[in-house]
């Protein structure tokens, strides 16, 4: 009964859209140690709550989450296609336009997944007759998703510590179901694949990746543009390029992608059962900088609402496209960066003033 029901389960997991399901056990994490030493090291930068005491001694054992649980049902939902993108920007006019990470070319994933997961529960519930203790997350909770994905089965943690399937590649969600019931485990994917490529070290522009298979986030460009309330440290703003939410550039140069044939229709989207259409992108995925400084509160919570930019808040988003247009030393921004420079936030302010002596120091 217990295989025939796991089987029944990823064929549902499959129709709620996902791409990779496995289950694991509610043991410790092999890389708790790791995770440990980072938050020592200070890797974690401001996200204090990655550090806490409950962090620690969740992420250490599962258990603690959901004392009940048996299993763990570890789940995968794609990103939207990379290669979707509304068009990128010609050597014209690249300047003008800055780059937003894939991930976020679609409705929240925080909030597009929650249904998606809710319904799995409930079938499962069906199937076996009676509620059953549960909790899922999809990267809210206090565990090691990437661990428990790989003893699920589901793929191995590269070099640039996303977790990779030899066929689809890293551009997916995770996703996790706790289960007060014993399920059979899949076999840890055992194989590390990366071999001797270092090409996602070698092309992070502010070097973050680390050796042993961590981020420094007090370096990391998608820290920088999201988590980070603050001030973007000045020696790492040229290196921002034109990013201003997230990167994906130790994925884009990853050769699983490139080799990658994602088992996929399209991605997942709050406002439909099924998956959209695969050539939908809900938002301008290189957005002209100018007209973007110039977003009010209230234009940009209507534009990203159920967004992840929103996550960046308006002053966080709008500090980043600052810093974008002094990279590019375009001269045509200076009236907009001006404006900015009486934004009500200081962020803003701050940046902007930045920018404009980057524009003129390189018009010299």
């Amino acid at each position: 009964m217990h295989q025939y029901l796991v089987t029944k389960i990823k064929e549902e997991a499959k129709k709620q859209g996902f791409i990779l399901a496995g289950i694991t056990s509610p043991e410790a994490p092999p890389h708790i140690n790791t995770y440990l030493d980072w938050v020592e090291a200070g890797r974690h930068a401001s996200m204090g709550y990655l550090a806490d005491d409950r962090a620690r001694s969740r992420r250490a054992d599962p258990n603690l989450i959901l004392p009940e649980a048996e299993s763990i049902l570890v789940l995968a939902a794609p990103y939207p296609d990379p290669k979707l993108a509304t068009v990128k920007p010609t050597q014209d006019t690249k300047k003008s336009k800055g780059q937003i990470s894939a991930y976020a070319w679609h409705n929240d994933y925080h909030i597009t997944l929650k249904e998606k997961l809710q319904n799995i529960v409930t079938f499962i519930e069906n199937e076996v007759g009676h509620p059953i203790s549960n909790r899922w997350y999809t990267d809210t909770g206090p565990i090691l998703e990437k661990d428990l994905a790989q003893r699920a089965g589901l793929g191995w943690i590269g070099k640039n510590t996303c977790l990779i399937n030899p066929k689809i590649g890293s551009y997916f969600f995770l996703a996790e179901i706790f289960l007060g019931i014993p399920l059979p485990l899949d076999e840890p994917f055992a194989a590390d694949h990366c071999g001797t490529c270092t090409r996602c070290l070698d092309a992070c522009p502010t070097q973050a990746i680390l050796p042993n298979r961590t981020i420094d986030a007090n370096l990391c460009i998608s820290y920088l543009t999201i988590e980070n309330k603050g001030e973007i440290p000045e020696e790492l703003r040229p290196k921002l390029g034109d990013l201003i939410f997230g990167c994906d550039i130790c994925q884009e140069v990853c050769p699983w992608n490139k080799k990658a044939v994602p088992e996929r229709k399209a991605p997942l989207d709050l406002s439909k059962s099924e998956p959209v259409d695969e050539g939908q992108i809900k938002i301008d995925t290189h957005p002209t900088l100018i007209s973007e400084l110039s977003l009010t509160p209230q234009e940009f919570n209507k534009k990203f609402k159920n967004n992840p930019v929103k996550r960046a808040k308006r002053r966080g988003y709008l500090r980043n496209v600052a810093v974008a247009l002094g990279n590019a030393g375009d001269s045509a921004s200076i009236p907009a960066l001006e404006r900015a420079l009486d934004d009500i936030e200081p962020l803003v302010r701050d940046h902007a003033k930045w920018a404009l002596n980057e524009i003129k120091s390189k018009g010299e």
